[in-house]
């Protein structure tokens, strides 16, 4: 049977075509039954194996159960910086607020890891990040810390998507260096002179007056206190949602240590809107393909910051809102969120090209 007929079997078999590949293998060991490289080639496309076997060997298998996200980490000169990566294609590196850490973003390393080489970050002073005692954690060294990072895994060019104080850190960061920035996604955020916003001032004082420790103890003991209208139940919309595991995995990397819980202060103590303005001049004039992701019921950040940040960078592509959202919306709207993602990653493709 020439490679063509056979081809065509396969084709026409449909599910046994596992099995017809399987006796035609046997056959060509057995036989000595010859194809040429270009006809197995077409044999293979046929029952996808070929397709299968190339997506195995790069790490993004389309068809069955997707890989697992990697926790990993690299060396900077602002210490050892934590993160967790999935998938493969031009990289989109994800960047995380206050509190949080890399599994913020765990949906879109999945869900979008067929298109993207995802990378969730985990802040300075947060996370499985280590570094320095006296290690500077403000903003604007956060958003240096992105630059070393990225240097250190050799990493050119990013799609970056950033939330809560994780996309100040992002337009610091985009402002500062905007030849690594191929597109810029900025959800519910600070801006402008609104950091810390009003609604996050009573956490900073009770920080500030030596109350952090204990909070945080407190939410890790009882995981409906992080739930509760005075802690972070406000950020999202369905707080009874969020599981025990995900608020253990947020919280217990900042009480690991004492020196980790300082650095957390001294993160939260460095709140000022002095980093955004000093880069503001160069936000206004950004001109990589920017999508602007806003939740219309987030206490801490008004849907009128989003218009701000699409008037002021000229890059802006879309604004748009989600009804409802709130600030941590990417955890919780994650399919809607990535939908977009996907529309603006590939519309910024289409302009570069």
């Amino acid at each position: 049977m020439r490679a063509d007929k056979l081809t065509t079997t396969i084709r026409q078999e449909g599910p046994r075509s596992a099995v017809l590949i399987a006796i035609l293998l046997v056959t060509i060991v057995v036989t000595g039954f010859h194809l040429t490289a270009m006809e197995l080639k077409s044999v293979y496309a046929a029952t996808g194996v070929l397709t299968a076997t190339t997506n195995a060997m790069s790490g993004s298998i389309r068809e069955g159960r997707k890989l697992s996200a990697k926790k990993r980490s690299v060396q900077t000169a602002s210490g050892r910086i934590s993160y967790m990566e999935q998938g493969t294609g031009p990289v989109a590196l994800f960047v995380h607020g206050v509190l949080l850490n890399g599994h913020l973003w765990r949906h879109q390393l999945e869900d979008l890891s067929d298109i993207r080489r995802n990378i969730a970050v985990d802040l300075l002073a947060h996370g499985d990040t280590e570094i320095a005692p006296d290690q500077d954690v403000s903003v604007t060294s956060n958003a240096k810390m992105l630059k070393e990072f990225l240097d250190a895994l050799h990493i050119d060019q990013v799609d970056l998507v950033g939330n809560d104080s994780g996309g100040g850190i992002s337009q610091i960061f985009a402002a500062t260096y905007p030849e690594r920035v191929r597109s810029l996604t900025l959800t519910d955020c600070d801006a402008h002179d609104n950091w810390p916003p009003e609604a996050f001032k009573p956490f900073l004082a009770m920080a500030a007056n030596g109350g952090l420790r204990g909070t945080l103890d407190a939410m890790l003991a009882d995981k409906s206190v992080y739930r509760s209208p005075q802690a972070l139940g406000p950020a999202y919309e369905h707080p009874e949602r969020l599981s025990d595991e995900s608020i253990e995995t947020y919280l217990r990397p900042l009480v690991r240590t004492e020196q980790r819980t300082r650095d957390l202060q001294r993160f939260l103590a460095a709140f000022d809107n002095k980093h955004t303005l000093a880069v503001e001049a160069r936000l206004k004039t950004l001109k990589a393909p920017t999508l602007i992701v806003w939740g219309t019921d987030d206490v801490y950040f008004d849907v009128k910051w989003s218009h701000w940040l699409a008037n002021n960078i000229p890059g802006t592509r879309r604004r748009l809102e989600f009804k409802g959202a709130r600030i941590f919306f990417p955890e919780e709207r994650w399919k809607e969120f990535d939908k977009e993602l996907r529309a603006h990653w590939q519309a910024a493709l289409n302009e570069a090209r």
